[in-house]
């Protein structure tokens, strides 16, 4: 069973996907908060495995409350949101949130998205990486943007590709039909090589160069 806490100021969004949320075989809605300090007090009670948070919250917003889930390995952040600024998706990659998707995407979106978190993946919207492509490539002064993956071996940037996709560790094991600790390795590789601090920086720099 996948525990999942919901994090937003607005209560109708909180019962509206409670309600698909709960309603879906194999998810457990563990509590709901509205403001981002609630969502990390129940993310510390409860060990939930998800936890869905909006952006903009009053007294600590999602990607705060993402920031300190992510850095006392509460559990894997999810965040939801109207909102589609450049500097939100910038700040929520930067913290290592596991996804980004807007609340508009139809309801099997959003379980799809759950389900890839839970399962070790990350996902983002395809506006979202549209942006992310044009930030990364955009013009800079002085030297062209540098590939953090050009020393890589073949079977690490296969390994990369797929974490960009937002397979989990085990979804990469099953497609290219090695061991679950081989894809760890990989990743700790591909960390190491490029100097990256987590997954979802693998992906945001994979997606530039597709």
């Amino acid at each position: 069973m996948t525990k999942i806490i919901l994090a937003d100021d607005d209560p109708v969004i909180v019962q509206g996907l409670s309600m698909i949320i709960g309603s879906e075989e194999g998810f457990e809605i563990a509590g709901t908060g509205a403001d981002g300090r609630e969502a990390v007090r129940l993310a510390r009670e409860t060990k939930p495995d998800i936890a869905v948070l909006d952006i903009r919250m009053p007294v600590m917003n999602g990607i705060e409350a993402a920031a300190v889930m992510i850095r006392e390995e509460l559990c894997a952040p999810l965040l939801l949101t109207t909102f589609d600024e450049p500097e939100l998706i910038a700040d929520a990659l930067m913290v290592g949130a596991r996804g980004y998707i807007l609340k508009n995407s139809p309801a099997d979106r959003i379980l799809s998205a759950i389900r890839a978190v839970a399962e070790g993946g990350a996902v983002f919207a395809p506006d979202v990486i549209d942006f992310i492509r044009g930030m990364i490539r955009a013009p800079q002064k002085g030297a062209p943007p540098e590939d953090v993956f050009a020393n890589l071996t073949p079977r690490e940037l296969e390994v990369a590709a797929l974490v960009a996709e937002g397979l989990s560790n085990t979804r990469i094991a099953e497609r290219l039909f090695l061991a679950d600790g081989t894809v760890r390795n990989h990743i700790s590789a591909i960390l190491e090589k490029t100097g990256l601090q987590h997954r979802t920086q693998i992906a945001v720099k994979f997606f530039a160069r597709i």
